[in-house]
């Protein structure tokens, strides 16, 4: 399974996010930030083959700096009590 990365953004702090890129031999792709490892984007195929992002999220990192409704979150073991 290739893993790429590619810089997205910076932090206000100055530091920089890194989005990785894993892929399969199915098609699929997931693309993931280091800034609290938020999943922004997963390409699916469908019954047809043709591919779909199936993620709600932003194309930049600018909308993950500001309050957002945690699109791509982790939830942790706490989620959903």
């Amino acid at each position: 399974m290739p893993i790429s990365q590619e810089k997205f953004g910076i932090t206000d702090d100055g530091e920089e996010v890194i989005r990785y890129t894993l892929t399969n031999g199915n098609n699929f792709e997931v693309r993931i930030i280091n800034y609290g490892g938020i999943i922004t984007n997963i390409f699916a195929p469908d019954k047809n083959g043709t591919r779909a992002d199936i993620v709600l999220g932003f194309n930049s990192f600018d909308g993950y700096k500001v309050k957002h409704p945690y699109f791509g979150a982790l939830i942790g073991r706490y989620g959903n009590r």
